[in-house]
């Protein structure tokens, strides 16, 4: 994974709280909770995705409880992240590759194998994200 350090600015907690926010993803989404998922977004928070564009926490919650009761129902989550740049002390782009893993799968399939841009902004809650995008990996 590639990193840009801003020296003294940027502390090994901030850069192990900003990699780690793919996981929380990766539990929120395992457990179906619609409420965490969306809570990890700053209330103004943006998530767009391929022909979806959500803005606020209730819109984005209510879009992923949505999506827990129907396409994404038994359906699991995955991103690593491959690069992590702070544009700030308190600004982040993580950029991840990952997907959503059907059930059995334990490989994303080439043709749900996204690529996604996280901007995280530090809040008194912690690292939260403030926009979040995704595409697909390979071109179609």
């Amino acid at each position: 994974m590639t990193t840009n350090s801003l020296g003294p600015q940027v502390s090994a907690d901030d850069r192990a709280a900003v990699a780690a926010l793919p996981e929380r993803v990766v539990q929120a989404w395992a457990a179906n909770d619609a409420d965490t998922f969306a809570g990890l977004f700053t209330p103004d928070g943006t998530m767009i995705l391929p022909g979806v564009t959500r803005k606020g926490r209730d819109d984005i919650r209510d879009f992923m409880a949505q999506g827990f009761a129907g396409p994404y129902k038994g359906t699991r989550v995955t991103g690593q992240p491959f690069d992590i740049r702070f544009l700030g002390p308190d600004v982040a782009l993580l950029l991840t590759e990952g997907g959503v893993l059907a059930p059995g799968e334990t490989e994303v399939a080439a043709e749900r194998a996204i690529r996604a841009s996280w901007l995280l902004v530090r809040t008194p809650d912690g690292w939260q994200l403030t926009a979040y995008q995704n595409s697909p990996r390979d071109a179609r």
